[in-house]
């Protein structure tokens, strides 16, 4: 085995889109918005056993991020998540349980030791005393950066991937709001004074938005990760899936946005391929 084969994906909580996790062909398997697996796929594969909920406001969401151990030779140690209320010193403490999953992966090939971060970033809604009619997810991706930093220890010499659905945009805001630009771009300035590269999905790795929408600027290299109720895949325009790598070992990870419309897959997102050489 040359290289460590990932997927991420977010399964928009289709119970069915077990199989094709099953069937990936992958090594391991980041995923958000995971429901529980059924009996039948859980005898095959190797999970996480944290609740399979995301806690949060109130609101009721049956599913969470989650690693999948897929190929059963290969190394994996799993980081126990703790509520940030209850966690100790030195524990992986998050925020919102259900929006981070960590393990640690043995390279088959180096035996260098990998920590592998499922990201998924909820929409919130400001405070009801504004009776604003916003959603916004930056403040969520901000919370799994910062949950996620207990596994950066020194400037130089970590292997972190960290990879899901952050709910933003990379190098603009929706309709061109310079705006919301300005904060979404507070969130890939934070990852690499992190340590840590954004890597992907961008073009040529993926097909981009055909036609293309007015609101992405042209230079971009943005490639459709997601699709809304009124689009299919053919027609997505939006990236809102990432990749980020420690900066020392960014050179050795391909990403590829699976987003043909033969290669997409049954939810609303499409996979992410993620290669570690």
């Amino acid at each position: 085995m040359e290289e460590l084969n990932i997927l991420s994906w977010n399964l928009a909580h289709r119970t069915r889109l077990w199989t094709d996790v099953l069937e990936s062909g992958a090594d391991v398997a980041l995923l958000q918005e995971a429901c529980e697996p059924p009996a039948d796929i859980s005898n095959h594969i190797d999970v996480d056993p944290e609740p399979w909920r995301t806690d949060g406001a109130g609101k009721k969401r049956s599913w969470r991020a989650a690693i999948v151990q897929l190929n059963p030779k290969i190394q994996l140690k799993r980081h126990a998540v703790r509520s940030i209320c209850d966690a100790q010193p030195g524990e992986f403490a998050v925020s919102r349980v259900g929006t981070l999953a960590a393990a640690d992966v043995t390279h088959p090939r180096t035996g260098e030791v990998f920590t592998l971060v499922s990201m998924y970033a909820p929409w919130e809604d400001p405070h009801a005393d504004l009776a604003s009619s916003w959603i916004y997810s930056d403040a969520s991706v901000h919370r799994l950066i910062s949950d996620l930093s207990v596994f950066v220890g020194r400037e130089k010499g970590h292997r972190v991937l960290a990879a899901g659905d952050l709910n933003i945009l990379y190098g603009y805001g929706e309709e061109g709001s310079a705006y919301w630009a300005k904060r979404y771009q507070t969130i890939f300035d934070r990852f690499e004074a992190l340590g840590l590269t954004f890597v992907g999905p961008q073009f040529p790795k993926g097909r981009q938005a055909s036609p293309w929408p007015l609101e992405l600027p042209r230079s971009s290299r943005n490639v459709p990760t997601y699709h809304t109720t009124h689009q299919t895949c053919d027609t997505a325009t939006r990236q809102l899936d990432f990749v980020f790598v420690s900066s020392a070992v960014a050179t050795r990870v391909s990403v590829h946005a699976l987003n043909k419309p033969e290669e997409w897959g049954g939810s609303d997102h499409c996979q992410i391929d993620i290669s570690l050489a």
